[in-house]
């Protein structure tokens, strides 16, 4: 599997189990919600800091955001 692709799943299923929608977590991680979407797909590649933006929005690392089943 593409690291993109284990991101973007990542990040959508931590988005969801918090209650948040996708304009609300791009808010929180200064992120377009148009470049959040394209995250979430996998076609987005996201930089170490937009990693970091991320997991702090949703109140997790970095790391957690890499892992895999």
């Amino acid at each position: 599997m593409r690291w993109e692709t284990i991101v973007g799943e990542n990040v959508r299923r931590l988005r969801i189990e918090r209650g948040l929608s996708q304009e609300a977590l791009a808010g929180e991680a200064g992120l377009a919600m148009r470049h959040l979407g394209r995250i979430e797909r996998g076609e987005g590649n996201p930089t170490v800091s937009m990693l970091g933006q991320l997991a702090s929005a949703l109140g997790t690392t970095p790391s957690m955001l890499l892992e895999t089943d």
